[in-house]
């Protein structure tokens, strides 16, 4: 690990607080912002983000401010946690008072529903000063309830220039936070956004009482119809056997912490998805996605089963066990030669 640095998170829900407690636990100074006066009052004060993280304790080296300008002042690395749905509003916000030479990493899952674009992609956009190819991803297995709390956790950082990836993975790593890097920025976010996707899938079939053998089955065909997408956008399919692919699919279908787990789950259980979303209070990020992911799909003509059967669910009214039958009810295929189709590897003559 690096000597002590100035780092910066945005914004303060429960990833990026977790992720600025990591960075303090690691000697940094954090500075943690967040729109919210009281909410930073409460964490300076208490050392408390209670809203997300309940009564876990925070390392009292994290400042949280409302200041954009004062977190990202002599800031070495920026660490941006925003939604989604909030990452080009908050990179503008960033803009005026972001150096040159600062690395910046994303720590979101999920595509810009308008445009289809990336994080990544978002950022280099909104933030021309940065170096686009050191622009990075953290991604991989990850709750933040378990973070907040130092469990063992492995995650990786992807940037195209690899000395950036290698600069966070510095930053980050310690004892409980273990931080690889790949250089397949494309695949660890196309795998990062739709492994929400297959969650709401699998949370649904609990929520109808399918059992394991369905849930493992969606979890595997997901995996497929990710890989799919990925490789026609450039991805190295091995990013899909690695913690962006698999082990954070693996996770987000199968943990109480996913959101987009428990929500699939209350829908399989009859309840509307407006209603799901308000009592959550937290961002689904697997439910915009979703509709994302079929638009890109139809735009690259990838056969993706499962996302277009969630979609009819989640916004056509399709009852959930009709979707589940059809999608049993589909031709049947030979596995390996789906699975060369989407490697791109010759295993059969």
């Amino acid at each position: 690990m690096s000597g002590t640095k100035k780092t910066a998170v945005l914004v303060a829900g429960s990833w990026g607080t977790a992720l600025a407690n990591v960075l303090a636990d690691n000697g940094h100074a954090v500075c943690l912002w967040t729109r919210h006066p009281e909410q930073a009052e409460a964490i300076n004060r208490h050392h408390r983000n209670e809203r997300y993280l309940g009564d876990a304790p925070l390392n009292p080296a994290i400042r949280a401010t409302v200041s954009v300008e004062e977190a990202l002042e002599g800031a070495a690395m920026v660490l941006v946690a925003a939604p989604t749905s909030a990452m080009r509003e908050v990179a503008g916000t960033m803009r005026p008072h972001l150096s040159a030479g600062t690395l910046v990493v994303h720590a979101a899952k999920g595509l810009e529903e308008r445009t289809l674009k990336t994080m990544t992609d978002v950022l280099a956009e909104e933030l021309p000063q940065v170096d686009p190819l050191s622009i990075g991803v953290l991604t991989g297995p990850s709750h933040a309830e378990e973070v907040i709390v130092r469990h063992p956790t492995t995650v990786v950082v992807a940037a195209r220039r690899i000395e950036a990836a290698e600069a966070a993975q510095d930053l980050l790593g310690n004892g409980y936070f273990r931080v690889y890097t790949n250089p397949d920025v494309t695949g660890a976010e196309i795998a990062g956004a739709l492994k929400n996707v297959i969650a709401l899938a699998a949370g649904l079939s609990d929520g109808l009482g399918f059992g394991d053998n369905a849930k493992a089955a969606l979890i595997t065909r997901g995996l497929a119809e990710i890989a799919r997408i990925g490789k026609a956008l450039g991805a190295n399919p091995l990013t899909f056997a690695g913690l962006a692919g698999v082990g954070d699919l693996v996770v987000t279908c199968t943990s109480r912490h996913s959101r987009n787990y428990r929500a699939g789950f209350a829908v399989g259980r009859g309840k509307p998805l407006a209603d799901v979303l308000a009592e959550m209070g937290m961002v689904v990020e697997g439910v915009k996605t979703t509709r994302a992911a079929v638009r890109l799909a139809e735009r690259h003509r990838i056969d993706m089963p499962i996302a277009r059967q969630l979609y009819s669910v989640l916004f056509e009214g399709k009852p959930p066990r009709a979707a589940v039958e059809d999608l049993m009810g589909r031709v049947q295929t030979r596995e390996l030669e789906e699975i060369a189709r989407t490697s791109g590897e010759k295993w059969l003559r």
